[in-house]
């Protein structure tokens, strides 16, 4: 095998979609994750890993205790774009979230979730940019049957990115559009950071962008309504 890496290769690697959270000190965190595996049977042990600038991670360094909600794959990319692309740091992404608060104190996060996991931090390993966390099963609980979203539907289905925080992200490959192969308003843009579609036929009425606006028609201040980016940002689809 020669030395030179192609990132697509890695791509091949299968994953889930998970949400992490945790709480320390009266504040609570959470983030989308796709690194979560069970490591044993007995005793119920799982990991996870976490970016080190992330609020998650600073969390659950602190608490020593993180939860993890499976993701239906039904949630909705508004959902994913709160918990994934925004900073606990600038929103409260539990304000208007379902959760509960499980044995050790951790915000389980209920909504969009098949299933809800509490763990005890048994130990961590340094990963460079990020921590592996390793942690004992103390409560799991089935909420409803459904399809586990995976990674794959992630960015097959729901056309969505992964955050530049992430083990698994993906740099823009060579024969991505480039701004200078930008087509008529008409055209539908896509998000460079987060994935989302703008159509004009569908417009933003939720955000004051009426359906049939074409894409040189929505306003200057218009941001991405799932996950914050700037009309700069976007690109043809």
């Amino acid at each position: 095998m020669s030395d030179v890496i192609d990132p697509k290769a890695l791509w091949k690697l299968s994953y889930g979609l998970y949400l992490v959270s945790s709480a320390h000190g009266g504040r609570k965190s959470g983030q989308i994750a796709n690194t979560v595996f069970q490591i044993t049977s007995e005793p119920p042990r799982i990991a996870v890993s976490l970016n080190k600038e992330n609020l998650t991670h600073e969390t659950v360094a602190k608490s020593g205790v993180f939860g993890v909600s499976i993701l239906d794959e039904s949630a909705p990319m508004t959902f994913i774009g709160l918990m994934g692309f925004k900073s606990g740091r600038e929103v409260d992404k539990f304000k208007d979230v379902a959760f509960e608060n499980g044995e050790l104190g951790c915000p389980l996060v209920t909504e969009h979730a098949l299933a809800i996991l509490e763990t005890r931090v048994t130990g961590t390993l340094d990963a460079g940019t990020h921590t592996i966390f390793l942690g004992d099963v103390v409560g799991a609980k089935v909420l409803r049957e459904g399809v586990p979203l995976t990674y794959e539907a992630y960015h097959a289905i729901k056309k969505g990115k992964a955050p530049k925080t992430a083990p698994t992200y993906r740099k823009e490959t060579e024969d991505a559009p480039s701004r200078s192969e930008k087509g008529t308003s008409s055209m539908k843009y896509v998000c460079k950071v987060c994935g989302y579609e703008y159509d004009p036929k569908k417009g933003d009425p939720e955000h004051g962008v009426k359906p049939g606006t074409d894409w040189k028609d929505v306003p200057a201040d218009w941001v991405c309504p799932v996950c914050g980016a700037g009309k700069d940002e976007f690109e043809p689809a």
